[in-house]
C-alpha cells in the first residue's frame, strides 16, 4: 500500500470524525466511567478552526486514493518567562490514530515519522503527548518509536 502524508484539509472532516470515534472508543472500553462513548471531541466547526489554525496542525496519512487511514493532531506549545521552566519549545501531540481496519500497516509508523519531521523542519525542541494507561497497544507503539516516559499521572478513585 502507498501512503503519503499530508495537511488534513475540510474535505477529511467526516474521516477525522469517524477516526475520532474510534479513539474515544478505545478509551471508553478502558475507562468507561470516564469517556461517555461514542463521541468526538471535536466537531466540525471546531475541526474546521483547527484546519486553518498553522499553531495546530493537523495531519493525516492517506493511500493511493487520497483516502485518510489516521490522523495525528498537534499543538504548538510554549511557556515564556517562567520563572521554574525554560523557553523550550514543544510540539505535543495531541491525538493520534490510525484506523481500525488498516492497523498494523505501516500507516502509524508512516505518520509519526511524518510528525517528527514536521517538529525537526519547525525546530522543535521536543515532541511529547499523553497515551492512557487503558490503551496498551498505543503504549507500545510509541515506545517501539522511541518515546520514553517524560512524567506520570496518577489518580485514587475516591469512593462516592
Amino acid at each position: 500500500m502507498k501512503l503519503c502524508v499530508r495537511r488534513a484539509v475540510e474535505k477529511d472532516i467526516p474521516k477525522l470524525l469517524d477516526l475520532l470515534t474510534q479513539v474515544d472508543m478505545v478509551h471508553h472500553r478502558g475507562r468507561p466511567d470516564i469517556f461517555k462513548g461514542p463521541a468526538t471531541k471535536y466537531n466540525v466547526s471546531q475541526l474546521q478552526t483547527l484546519l486553518r489554525d498553522d499553531t495546530t496542525p493537523v495531519f493525516v496519512c492517506v493511500n493511493q486514493d487520497d483516502v485518510p487511514l489516521g490522523h495525528a493532531f498537534c499543538v504548538h506549545k510554549q511557556v515564556l518567562g517562567d520563572s521554574v521552566l525554560t523557553d523550550i519549545r514543544t510540539l505535543y501531540i495531541d491525538d493520534i490514530c490510525v484506523d481500525s481496519t488498516v492497523r498494523g500497516q505501516h500507516v502509524g509508523k508512516t505518520l509519526y515519522d511524518a510528525v517528527i519531521a514536521y517538529a525537526r523542519e519547525q525546530a522543535f525542541y521536543n515532541v511529547t503527548l499523553n497515551v492512557w494507561s487503558c490503551n496498551p497497544t498505543a503504549l507500545e507503539f510509541y515506545e517501539a518509536m522511541g518515546l520514553v516516559p517524560q512524567k506520570i499521572g496518577m489518580e485514587l478513585l475516591l469512593d462516592a
